[in-house]
Formats: structure tokens, sequence, C-alpha cells
């Protein structure tokens, strides 16, 4: 048997936050999605949180797991190896309800780094053309579900809600290093500031936490290798 203790919390109704237990008895096979919509549906209707693809692709089911994020949907309960499971929303966001939170401070930060490719020539015929090595250089980025899972673990984020945040960060260098795009400089003006890339304190908990194993902490070390790279040659 497993005891799920879940964070509970309407700021409509309550107070305060709490936490309820339920016990399953059967774990065999079951993710930690599999168990919150096992408590949904037989336990408790009231239970909120979000998921869809169920396959690890759209990165809405991330939560709180046992004090680490995680998707849920990829997270084997017996693979946690323990008796009791904590499941909480992800840090940092206001709560809408239980397991939900806002992701409009994320999503904000994401739109404000222009998370597209922006070319300055006019389009060819058919697609631009990039060699697989050229490619290579963003495949890892270029993975990116937006779960917010880095950003949500990074406790910069949690008190400094100008800061960019890992997410943000990782994407501007995705296109950063696009032999596609054509604003670098730009978008390397863009973060070289007090509230993007300097400000990561470099724990590396956000890499830690990127269910797709992207190195975040890389992307933002990369973007400040360009920018004094660019100073420096200035400079001669």
């Amino acid at each position: 048997m497993v005891k799920f203790r879940v964070f509970r919390f309407s700021p409509e109704k309550d107070r305060k936050p709490r936490y309820v237990d339920y016990n399953i008895e059967d774990t065999c096979g079951l993710t930690v999605l599999d168990a919150l919509k096992l408590i949904k549906t037989d336990m408790d209707p009231s239970l909120s949180f979000r998921h869809s693809c169920r396959s690890a692709i759209c990165g809405s089911c991330a939560v709180s797991i046992n004090g680490k994020n995680m998707l849920a949907c990829n997270t084997q309960v017996d693979a946690l190896g323990k008796s009791r499971v904590v499941v909480e929303p992800l840090p940092g966001y206001p709560v809408i309800n239980d397991l939900v939170v806002d992701f409009a401070p994320f999503f904000g930060q994401y739109r404000s780094v222009q998370p597209y490719l922006v070319s300055k020539t006019a389009p060819p015929e058919k697609e631009r053309i990039q060699s697989v090595e050229a490619r290579k250089k963003y495949d890892a980025p270029a993975q990116c579900i937006m779960c917010a899972a880095c950003t949500t673990s990074c406790p910069i984020v949690w008190t400094d809600d100008k800061y960019l945040g890992p997410a943000a960060l990782t994407k501007v260098w995705r296109f950063v290093a696009d032999s596609r795009d054509d604003i670098t400089d730009e978008r390397l003006a863009m973060v070289n500031n007090e509230y993007g890339i300097w400000r990561c304190h470099t724990m590396f908990r956000c890499a830690e936490a990127c269910p797709k194993e992207i190195d975040t902490t890389e992307a933002i070390e990369n973007l400040r290798r360009e920018v004094l790279k660019r100073a420096f040659s200035r400079r001669r």
C-alpha cells in the first residue's frame, strides 16, 4: 500500500493549504498520473490537476513529487521506492486550485524573448537548407516541452519575478545556435542584463529537474560565452 499525501488548496474557499491522504493498495504499473486519476475517479472528484498527452510530450502534468519537479505521467510509483508519496504543485507560482498553478508569469517571460525564428531575408521557394552538423548545435534545447519543471525549481525565480528563468533563456540559446536565425545580436542584448544570463547562480537545479535531460545550465553558460566573445572582439 502506498499513501499519497496530496496538496489541497482552493484560494476561493480555503484560508490556508492542507494535505489529504489517500491510500492506494496496488500500485504495480501505475504512474503518479494514474494514481491521481484513480483518486479523482474513485475517492475524491474534487481533486484538481492538469494532464493531457500522457506521453511526456505536452508537459502539462508537471508537479512536485517528494520534493522534486517531475512529470506525473512518466513517473512510476513503484520506482519511487516510498510507502508515502507527497504530491504538490510546482513551486513559485500562484495556486489556482490544488495542483494547478498559474502559468501566466512563465509564459509571459517566454513570450518576451521572441521564441521563434527571425529571418531578415526573403523566404526561399522551398525551405531554408541547414546541415546536419548545424542542426546538432541546438538538438537538446529544441526538445523543450515547456513544462516549467526547470524554471519552478530555480530559487531565484521564487524570489525575483523579473528574472527570465532557465526555460526562456534556453529558448534564446536554441535560436542563437540556429544558423537560420538572423537576430543573434539582438537576442544576446535581450538577455545581457541583471534579469537575464547574469542573474543565474549556476545551481544546476534546473538541469536536474528537466524531464527531457536538457542541460539548461549549459545553455545559459553558452549565452554568457557568446556575449563575452563579442565584447572582447569589439575591444581589439
